[in-house]
């Protein structure tokens, strides 16, 4: 099974919503198993990625807010 995209978020962020909706946007998504998790849940997921969420991790890369649709195909494809 391929590795699973995964998208660091909280609830009620706002940059959350549009880094979910560049990610639904994205033609390059198609047969990428997305996971969203909320670090919130997590006390050491909040201390990593809090200040920076919305954050992409996807085969050992990550890619942290701010970020656009050319830099989110750009990470899917490399």
């Amino acid at each position: 099974m391929a590795e699973p995209l995964y998208l660091y978020t909280t609830e009620h962020c706002e940059l959350c919503d549009r880094a979910l909706q560049l990610l639904l946007d994205e033609p390059g998504l198609a047969g990428i198993r997305l996971v969203t998790v909320d670090v919130a849940a997590d006390d050491r997921l909040l201390e990593r990625y809090g200040e920076a969420i919305p954050v992409l991790e996807w085969r050992e890369a990550t890619l942290s807010w701010p970020f656009d649709a050319g830099d989110l195909s750009a990470f899917l494809h490399t």
